[in-house]
């Protein structure tokens, strides 16, 4: 029996027509991604969160010479906000791109590892995680929670936990 996922999400032109905090957020990763260390990638990655308290915390990817002794954007803002604000759920993250190699005119999505780290804030917090993915330029997406980044879920439900 063949099955299908589908997912829904917005998307939007234009920074303009997000909402103020969502606009705040998304430049906050922008500048992020301007503090990233990438000097072998180029791909320079931030990342801005919002704790349910209204504080943003930001992220941006750190490579290392030792591959993959480094840390994505978005694990770095997230493992920060969890360290320093443990018991402060995350309401929305917003996921942003420039490089030096070639354009970043589409949303940029986050890789498999930093999707399992979302969905265990998510399964930690009992509440979805918004997410706002942008590249330098071009269109932005919205996305209601994880789930519909990485559908088929790997949690504390399997460990029987």
């Amino acid at each position: 029996m063949q099955k299908q996922i589908s997912i829904s999400y917005d998307e939007f032109s234009s920074l303009e027509e997000l909402s103020s905090k969502d606009r705040e957020l998304l430049e906050k990763a922008t500048q992020s991604a301007q503090n990233a260390y990438a000097p072998y990638s180029k791909f320079c990655v931030g990342a801005a969160l919002r704790l349910s308290n209204g504080l943003i915390i930001l992220g941006n990817n750190q490579e290392n010479a030792a591959f993959p002794s480094g840390l994505c954007a978005e694990r770095v803002a997230v493992f920060s906000a969890g360290a320093n604000y443990p018991n402060m759920p995350i309401e929305t993250l917003a996921i942003t791109a420039h490089s030096t190699l070639t354009p970043v005119d589409h949303p940029i999505a986050p890789c498999g590892a930093c999707r399992q780290s979302l969905i265990e804030y998510e399964h930690k917090y009992k509440q979805k995680i918004r997410i706002i993915l942008r590249g330098h330029t071009g269109k932005i997406a919205i996305f209601d929670g994880i789930e519909s980044l990485l559908p088929f879920q790997f949690g504390s439900d399997e460990l029987g936990l």
